[in-house]
């Protein structure tokens, strides 16, 4: 068999370092190499001190700043650059047989820089996609493996709280990271490649949980169900996809990624078992009223384990992801846990301390208790649903929503009969007419990656595949966020309703501009 040349975007990242340890595992550390490797890297310090053992391990020396370097058999290639240079992209893609691309901005800084993360989640793909196509043969010969995210779908709290693929795209208000990998997936989905997967990525547990210390912590509301993923299931499940042949069904596909039910949690008791960890009560160190009731992302799946039949990815469960947490704490957090577990009044001291810190967090600017103090009414709308519901919040022990881990849930429709084998155009009229809009094309050949007209209810006319609509969850992508309008497009499209009743007033009626990010920019000034 040929050697094949594997492109891996976004490998100084969680899930992409992951990938690459597997990818470069694979290869061993002598006799014939099984891939060659490029990848795409921007020229950081980091990502420079980072890569450069694996530079010295093929003799190559080390370059400063942007360029290209790869050794004398072309085995291994870096491109120091930027995947929002389409040039670079290109110099990236040139003579590779597979493109896996876990490269993301993330939230929370995509959040405050929506047009950098334009440029990495949506432009680049766009980069990726044009610059395969462009290729001898591309669309045809490379096979394009591209990591979309949970954040997609919003909130899904009970009792919507498990979610399949082909549900409604809903990014949450203020959540610019999910609009743009949106947008990315729907690149590549209406692209020409022949060979494309999009795995939803959940989120992905590292070891050292307690370092992400950020006040989009507190965006989080207590009873969310979440299906998690370990960072090395998620980088061998990724690298697994190179096992796959051409002609298996799993291409043209979207997948929801994540460890399965053992991999299952609420998010109060994953921040629970973090705390014991330490030997500390998290009732001592956080108020409920910190945590939003609404708007944020995660759920359980319903078909996780469809992607798992395809590249085995479910391996680390929860019990697997608390030995890891106990290995990843620094010396220094080790010794305080011992501590706090043997001598109550040093757990005191620390518990006051650890509060008063996230206290801080919380009444910053882009934290929950900033935004109550400084009454910016778009966030408490969009997290709490007003300023009434967030006072009225309990303490610990008081109330507590649903977070049984086997809590019914209701499973939603898509507007079509999906046990059909092959559906028609009244299927997909009918679908059109769920999402409060209409399927324009007169005939249909019946290929679902055969593209189509449709108008959504606002009179917004777009072409797009019926796979993309009917089983990806995509719709008219001029309503997409930003602006948010979900309360209006709610009473227009009864497929959209379903997600959003659950947990919004009838009655709401608001509307998030797309420069509404800008409000914390504000409050800093002042």
């Amino acid at each position: 068999m040929a050697k094949q040349r594997v492109l891996l975007l976004g490998a100084s990242g969680s899930m992409g370092f992951a990938a690459f340890k597997e990818l470069w595992s694979r290869n061993g550390s002598s006799g014939e190499r099984k891939y060659d490797i490029v990848l795409l890297l921007r020229p950081s310090g980091k990502n420079k001190e980072m890569f450069k053992k694996y530079e010295k391990l093929y003799g190559i020396e080390p370059i400063p700043g942007r360029g290209i370097i790869q050794d004398k058999q072309m085995s291994f290639k870096i491109v120091w650059g930027d995947a929002t240079v389409y040039d670079d992209v290109v110099e990236a893609v040139r003579g590779v047989d597979w493109v896996l691309c876990p490269m993301a901005f993330i939230s929370p800084e995509a959040d405050k820089n929506p047009a950098q993360a334009k440029a990495v989640n949506t432009t680049a793909i766009e980069y990726i996609v044009k610059a395969i196509e462009a290729e001898p043969n591309g669309a045809e010969r490379i096979k394009f493996v591209y990591t979309g995210t949970v954040a997609a779908t919003g909130d899904r709290l009970p009792l919507i709280h498990h979610g399949r693929v082909g549900d409604p795209l809903k990014p949450s208000v203020f959540d610019f990271y999910a609009t743009t990998k949106i947008r990315g997936e729907l690149a590549v989905l209406e692209s020409n490649i022949k060979h494309w997967a999009s795995l939803r990525q959940t989120f992905i547990m590292i070891p050292d949980v307690m370092s992400l210390q950020d006040p989009i912590m507190f965006h989080q509301p207590i009873n969310t169900y979440m299906e998690n993923n370990t960072m090395r299931d998620a980088g061998r499940g990724l690298v697994n996809c190179l096992d796959i042949p051409d002609g298996s069904d799993f291409w043209r596909r979207v997948y929801n990624m994540a460890g399965g039910p053992s991999c299952r949690i609420v998010f109060l008791e994953f921040m629970k078992i973090a705390y014991d960890m330490l030997g500390m009560d998290y009732r001592k160190v956080m108020d409920r009223k910190w945590f939003a009731l609404r708007n944020f992302h995660m759920q359980f799946f319903e078909d996780s384990w469809i992607l798992n039949e395809y590249i085995k990815n479910w391996g680390d469960g929860m019990n697997e992801y608390k030995e890891m947490m106990k290995k990843g704490l620094p010396p220094s957090l080790k010794i305080v846990a011992i501590i706090n577990k043997l001598i109550p009044p040093f757990r005191h001291f620390v518990e006051k301390k650890t509060r008063e810190r996230l206290k801080q967090l919380a009444e910053r600017p882009d934290g929950t208790m900033g935004w109550f103090n400084s009454r910016m009414d778009m966030r408490i709308s969009a997290f709490y649903g007003s300023y009434e519901k967030l006072a009225q919040i309990p303490g610990w022990d008081t109330d507590l929503p649903e977070m049984r881990i086997d809590a019914p849930f209701t499973k939603l429709s898509h507007g079509y009969d999906e046990t059909k084998e092959k559906l028609d155009l009244d299927d997909l009229r009918g679908a059109a007419k769920f999402r409060g809009g209409e399927c324009t094309s007169t005939a249909w050949s019946g290929d679902m990656y055969a593209a189509i007209e449709w108008h959504c209810a606002f009179g917004h006319e777009f072409s797009a595949k019926p796979y993309t609509v009917l089983k990806a969850g995509h719709w008219c992508p001029r309503c997409l966020a930003p602006p948010w309008n979900y309360d209006e497009i709610a009473r227009k499209s009864p497929f959209f309703a379903q997600i959003w009743y659950p947990n919004h007033d009838p009655a709401e009626h608001n509307f998030y501009p797309e420069d509404c990010y800008k409000d914390i920019d504000g409050l800093k000034e002042k």
